[in-house]
């Protein structure tokens, strides 16, 4: 299958990028998925199989250098193979991320160049308000605009309170309720779905993500799977990020279930979300409040009004903290980088000077 740039969501910022590689007889292609070492790219030659080039695995800094699902490349296309080696990384618009699981203090691009991201979130046991903060700290760090969707509304019983709830927090982000498997709803959805736009769809495991895709879809391309009643858990039904194309030309990425979303680089992101709280900062007597003791506190005054609820403070705390111990770990480890290459160039240097001497 053919496509053309337009169908993909190329914009002028990526054909002003692009132009210089354009000149040189380079083509241009979107990742659609990303294994390992290994890329699917949609582009004006058809579907293309592509690895990167040396040059790129050489000077990449970090995994997040390498090409993403969203991405767009430059590249050279071998078209009686259909393949295509990858030589740049387009500069991107925007990138949602979190911070890779475990020990690694390590960017993980979970989707690039997106223009909305449908935070979805299940309206049955799986619901979670403080999860749901958290997807919108990453969310408005990000670049794109956030959609909060919540899906299946026919397994709750209490639609009015759970919206009140999420409106509290949302503030001015759009908010949309649905049911992917009865098909009721979907049409909130349709002011978004416009030719061009990049939308990825982001949750945990088991919120009906691929569900609702197969619908806007028409078809089941997207695997699904039952969750548990106990919990209302489910199983990573999509392993891997994928881009698709919408006969109507809006572009969808689905994206596997996130058990944890550890943020990443999100001090923007997180005075966005809590955009009441940042508010009330301002109003404090010290500038450098840190809204725990301090006297003149606008932030613990208005918990103590009960105007701010508890629980959104807390939740508030605790993701500044973790971006806090995140900033020290980023200044340790590029610490640990200066140390390495320092050590790297004395080596050499030595080894000039050694090289030197017998001669």
């Amino acid at each position: 299958m053919n496509y053309t740039l337009m169908n993909l969501g190329f914009s002028s910022h990526f054909e002003q990028h692009f132009l210089p590689f354009q000149q040189q007889g380079f083509a241009v292609g979107r990742i659609a998925t990303e294994n390992k070492n290994q890329y699917t790219i949609f582009s004006e030659s058809g579907i293309l199989q592509g690895e990167v080039s040396g040059k790129l695995l050489f000077t990449a800094n970090s995994p997040a250098d390498f090409p993403k699902t969203g991405d767009w490349i430059v590249m050279s296309v071998f078209e009686q193979e259909q393949k295509a080696i990858i030589h740049e990384v387009l500069p991107r618009i925007s990138t949602f991320s979190r911070k890779v699981t475990g020990k690694k203090v390590e960017e993980q691009i979970i989707a690039a160049n997106i223009n909305l991201l449908f935070i979805v979130q299940s309206l049955d046991a799986n619901f979670n308000l403080r999860r749901l903060e958290r997807y919108l700290v990453m969310a408005h760090e990000s670049g794109a605009k956030p959609v909060i969707v919540l899906n299946k509304v026919d397994l709750c019983k209490n639609l009015t309170e759970k919206l009140t709830q999420v409106k509290q927090i949302s503030q001015d982000t759009p908010v949309v309720a649905l049911s992917g498997l009865k098909e009721t709803g979907l049409e909130q959805l349709e002011p978004f779905m416009q030719p061009g736009v990049t939308i990825a769809f982001t949750g945990s495991s088991g919120v009906g993500k691929s569900t609702i895709i197969n619908k806007l879809l028409g078809s089941a391309i997207q695997e699904t799977s039952e969750v548990r009643e106990v919990d209302a858990k489910g199983r990573h039904t999509t392993t891997r990020r994928e881009l698709i194309v919408l006969p109507n030309g809006t572009i969808l990425i689905d994206t596997p279930g996130m058990r944890e979303l550890q943020l990443w680089n999100a001090s923007e992101g997180l005075d966005d979300t809590f955009a009441d709280i940042a508010d009330l900062s301002s109003n404090c007597r010290f500038s450098d409040c840190t809204h725990t003791v301090e006297k003149g506190c606008a932030v613990i005054e208005a918990i103590n009004q009960e105007e701010l609820p508890m629980e959104r403070y807390n939740s508030f705390m605790k993701l500044q903290k973790e971006l806090a111990y995140l900033a020290v770990q980023q200044d340790q480890r590029s610490l640990l980088a200066i140390k390495q290459r320092d050590k790297r160039i004395h080596k050499q240097y030595r080894q000039i000077i050694r090289n030197k001497n017998r001669q």
